[in-house]
């Protein structure tokens, strides 16, 4: 199948789960709609995706990857009610619409997004799927990729260097933490809920995802300043305006292209031996830095 229709058939399956396994509580009604408002706000389940395709190099996808994907997708809506906060990047806008914060209140956006967080977790950690072990090797790669080690840390790092100079060494390191580390476990959970233990195949998968979760900054970069806010659908030049350490302004540009390029191609090489099954994969990297948005 190609890209658009593994898109929809990934979409409308991590979706599908999520809305099953959000089931209402009633004490925490409002809560609830704040969850549900930023899981399901028109996101390209890019991530999810990955996890579908990297499972199905190897066979069929299986419930173990739905709670994969579906937790990955939760940890990043938590992180993205985060980004949006006064305190962080203060948005207003986040996929066209108003952000949690604004569509709510500053706290609930904040105990949402703790919700979504720790739903991710109860997702991999639900007794009914019946492998515990690895259950554990997932919830492990997520909360690694996720916290202190991973995103986190990532996060740190970028409102610690508004206003400041910062090399390209750090500036990747940045990167490879904040929007990287989530996008290497995306694929990782993939292979592993389908129970792929060679390490040499988990080495091309990662070298993949190392490669295209660094074009996917370096390409968000080039587009903060090539597209508009309505295609966005966020405020254009918000990078820009809020004097972040960026790629196009460390590389110009063209510069920056051209990473996203190397980058890209990199990425192909790494899971080409797996021939035509790996079409998704191949055709993700090519969207990455295709997008306007």
């Amino acid at each position: 199948m190609n890209l658009e229709q593994f898109s929809l058939y990934a979409r409308e399956r991590v979706n599908r789960y999520l809305d099953q396994s959000l089931t209402d509580y009633p004490l925490a009604a409002t809560l609830q709609e704040a969850m549900r408002y930023s899981l399901f706000n028109g996101g390209k389940r890019i991530r999810p995706m990955l996890t579908y395709a990297v499972a199905e190099l190897f066979g069929e996808a299986n419930t173990l990857t739905d709670a994969s994907a579906a937790a990955i997708e939760s940890i990043h809506a938590y992180s993205l009610i985060h980004d949006d906060l006064p305190a962080m990047d203060d948005d207003d806008l986040r996929r066209g619409k108003p952000t949690c914060h604004i569509q709510y209140d500053e706290a609930t956006a904040i105990l949402a997004a703790d919700a979504l967080q720790t739903f991710a977790f109860e997702l991999l950690s639900q007794p009914e799927l019946n492998q515990a072990a690895t259950q554990l090797s997932l919830i492990q790669t997520l909360q690694h990729a996720s916290g202190r080690f991973g995103m986190i840390t990532g996060q740190m790092i970028d409102l610690s260097n508004v206003d400041k100079d910062m090399d390209l060494s750090d500036l990747e390191q940045m990167h490879r933490h904040k929007t990287g580390a989530i996008i290497r476990a995306a694929v990782k959970m993939g292979a592993q809920s389908v129970g792929v233990t060679e390490a040499s195949t988990l080495q091309a998968l990662d070298n993949y995802a190392a490669a295209i979760g660094l074009a996917f900054q370096v390409q968000d970069d080039i587009i903060d300043i090539t597209s508009d806010t309505e295609t966005l659908g966020k405020a254009q030049f918000s990078d820009t305006d809020a004097n972040k350490p960026t790629y196009p302004k460390l590389l110009g540009l063209d510069g920056a292209k051209a990473l996203a390029k190397q980058l890209h191609d990199e990425a192909i090489a790494e899971v080409a031996p797996f021939g035509a099954k790996a079409t998704p994969l191949v055709e993700l990297a090519n969207y990455i830095i295709d997008r306007n948005h």
